[in-house]
C-alpha cells in the first residue's frame, strides 16, 4: 500500500494561503483510497488533492477492479471494510456494492455539471471520466486500421487479436455484459472471436503492450491507453468502431463504514470539480464534466456512438456472465 501526505503551499499569496489553511484545518487525517486506476495516474490525482488538502494522508490500494472488490468482500467477512473511498472501473461494480448496502449516499455540489445519466440518482456513486473501449491497431502490421468490430472475427486476422479478461478488469467485465446483450453481437460473436484465435490477457495495460510491441495486430482496449501510447511514439492507432463503443465512467463512491467521511467527501468534490476534471484531461482522459475538452485524439461523450446496458441488470448478471465467459474462452 502506498501512502501520500500533503505538499507545501509555497508561492501562494497570503489570502489564498489562509483559505487553504482553513480548509486544511477542517479536512485532515487519514484517508484510505482503493482504486483500479494506473498507479501513475492515482499518484497525480492524490498529489493534486494534497495541494488543496495538505493535512490529509492518503493510503492507496491499487489493483484490477475485480481484485479490489474481492478485497472489499474479504474485509467485510472479517468484520469491517477498510476503504474510505473507491474509484473503480464501472457503474456495474458500484451497483453491486450498492445492493449490498456498502456505500454511503453523498450528493456532491459538483454534480450539477455532470450528466445526470452518468450519476446514481441515490447519490451512491458518480462517474468521473468517460473511457470508451475501442480497437487499437499496430500500424506497422496493418496498413489501414479497421472501422468495425468484425475485424476480430475476420479470417485474415486469425490469431492477431487480444483482449483483457473480465475476470480481472472491470472494463472488460462491462464490455462482455454489453456485447453479449447487443443486437448483432451476442455470445455468438464472442464465440467467433474465440474461434478466430483472440488471446485473453489479464488487463488493459497488457493488451496495449502487446499491440504496441507488434506481438498482436489488434487490441480491444480502453481509448486513453491507445492515445497515450501513440503520443509516446508507438506505432498504434485507435478507432471508434462504427457499430458503437461500450463506455465506462470510472465512478467514485464513499464506503458506508468510512472512517473519515469529511476527507472522503472532499476527495469526491475535488475529482468532480473543474480543477479535478482539468487534471483528468491533462492526464489523458475524456472528462465527464460538461464544458471541458477531451485530450487530443479522444472523443467526448457527446461525440461517441455508445453501446450501453442497464447497470442494474448487468450487476445482477455479472457472475453468470463470467461463468459463461469461462465456458467460451476457457479462462
Amino acid at each position: 500500500m502506498v501512502v501520500f501526505s500533503g505538499c507545501s503551499t509555497q508561492g501562494q499569496g497570503t489570502s489564498e494561503m489562509n483559505n487553504v489553511n482553513a480548509e486544511a484545518n477542517a479536512i485532515s487525517g487519514k484517508l484510505s483510497f482503493y482504486t483500479s486506476q494506473p498507479e501513475e495516474d492515482a499518484t497525480k490525482l492524490i498529489s493534486a488533492f494534497n495541494d488543496k488538502y495538505p493535512d490529509v494522508e492518503v493510503s492507496v490500494f491499487r489493483s484490477g477492479t475485480e481484485e479490489v472488490t474481492a478485497k472489499i468482500q474479504a474485509e467485510r467477512q472479517a468484520g469491517k471494510t477498510q476503504a474510505d473511498v473507491l474509484l473503480l472501473a464501472d457503474a456495474v461494480t458500484f451497483e453491486n456494492l450498492k445492493q449490498e448496502d456498502l456505500l454511503l449516499s453523498y450528493k456532491s455540489p459538483e454534480l450539477s455539471e455532470i450528466p445526470a445519466d452518468l450519476v446514481d440518482p441515490d447519490g451512491m456513486y458518480a462517474g468521473t471520466k468517460v473511457m470508451a473501449t475501442v480497437l487499437a491497431t499496430n500500424t506497422q502490421k496493418v496498413a489501414s486500421p479497421p472501422t468495425s468490430w468484425n475485424v476480430l472475427t475476420a479470417a485474415d486476422s486469425k490469431d492477431a487479436s487480444i483482449m483483457p479478461s473480465p475476470l480481472y478488469s472491470g472494463a472488460a467485465a462491462y464490455n462482455i455484459g454489453v456485447f453479449s446483450r447487443t443486437d448483432g453481437f451476442g455470445w455468438d460473436f464472442l464465440q467467433q472471436t474465440k474461434n478466430n484465435g483472440i488471446s485473453v490477457i489479464k488487463g488493459n495495460g497488457a493488451v496495449m503492450k502487446a499491440v504496441a510491441s507488434g506481438e498482436k495486430s489488434y487490441g480491444v482496449v480502453v481509448d486513453y491507453l491507445v492515445a497515450r501510447e501513440k503520443a509516446k511514439g508507438s506505432p498504434v492507432e485507435l478507432t471508434y468502431p462504427e457499430e458503437g463503443v461500450p463506455i465506462i465512467t470510472e465512478p467514485v463512491g464513499i464506503m458506508k463504514d468510512a472512517a473519515n467521511v469529511p476527507a472522503a467527501e472532499a476527495f469526491v468534490d475535488f475529482i468532480l470539480s473543474e480543477e479535478g476534471q482539468q487534471l483528468s484531461a491533462e492526464i489523458g482522459y475524456s472528462p465527464i464534466r460538461e464544458g471541458i475538452a477531451p485530450p487530443e485524439g479522444l472523443k467526448s461523450v457527446s461525440e461517441m456512438k455508445i453501446l450501453s446496458g442497464d447497470p442494474v441488470k448487468l450487476a445482477a448478471d455479472r457472475e453468470a456472465d463470467k461463468q459463461q465467459f469461462i465456458q467460451v474462452f476457457g479462462e
